[in-house]
């Protein structure tokens, strides 16, 4: 698709709670058929959520990790375009799928929209940032710190501490799904066809209000299952974080209809 010709603004499709499963069993088939493609983009989170830990947990200020910790799969749509590539060639029948075009993929587009989008997700991740530690102010901003460090237990289930986790998990959640809400379509949408990113994310939008049930569901899954795959050091990502993007692909190919 040539850059001057705009592609035609897809319609909104209607999708069942069965596409989950499904699209769970098409991301772990295109993982298993290039799985060290899918390794090599996880390992970028793996040893970038290592490193940010571990800056963090020497920095004297160990309670910034949990925001930041939270916060840290917001990013996870923005690292997975590698694999929505995976997929797209894997779904093409490409026989052989050179690293090169796909480890380029995000270069060869930086003069499209999924720089922007990546904007758009660095902002709101950063907002979320601002908006915990803000919170964790203004609930425990009062202790001292050497306190809240030495005895974290007592702290987190005092009064004020419970206060704070609800705020914190409200304004969380509101984060979370404004952001899935933008790219859970969009980003696929934007690497398939060419589309300005403001139109990509009214359209991933307008999907997940059309579909909202199914839509919460699989958006708590993936919060799930990336919570869980941080647990042993990060380790759990290498296979949750492929699948999890492939599986993307596949429900963007179900949300929307495409002009002719």
């Amino acid at each position: 698709m040539s850059a001057t010709q705009p592609s035609p603004t897809p319609d909104v499709g209607t999708v069942r709670m069965s596409v989950i499963p499904e699209i769970l069993r098409l991301g772990w088939r295109d993982f298993t058929r290039a799985p060290l493609m899918g390794l090599f983009f996880a390992a970028f989170y793996v040893i970038g959520g290592l490193i940010l830990y571990f800056q963090l947990r020497h920095a004297d200020q160990s309670y910034s990790i949990i925001p930041v910790a939270l916060g840290f799969p917001l990013l996870a749509p923005f690292l997975a375009v590698g694999l929505y590539e995976l997929s797209h060639r894997l779904e093409r029948g490409d026989k052989t799928i050179p690293w090169g075009e796909v480890l380029g993929v995000v270069f060869r587009q930086k003069d499209r929209q999924i720089p922007s989008m990546a904007v758009v997700i660095i902002m709101i991740f950063l907002f979320w940032v601002f908006i915990a530690h803000m919170i964790f102010a203004l609930f425990l901003g009062l202790m001292p710190m050497t306190n809240i460090l030495s005895d974290w237990q007592h702290t987190i289930f005092s009064f004020n501490g419970i206060k704070m986790l609800a705020v914190g998990s409200l304004v969380g959640a509101a984060t979370a799904y404004v952001l899935f809400s933008l790219t859970v379509v969009s980003l696929p949408l934007l690497l398939d066809k060419e589309l300005d990113f403001i139109t990509a994310m009214i359209v991933s939008w307008q999907f997940v209000a059309t579909n909202r049930a199914v839509m919460l569901v699989w958006g708590l899954l993936i919060g799930v299952l990336l919570f869980v795959a941080m647990i042993p050091a990060f380790l759990g990502l290498f296979i949750v974080m492929p699948v999890l993007g492939h599986a993307t692909w596949h429900l963007y190919r179900r949300a929307l209809v495409h002009p002719e």
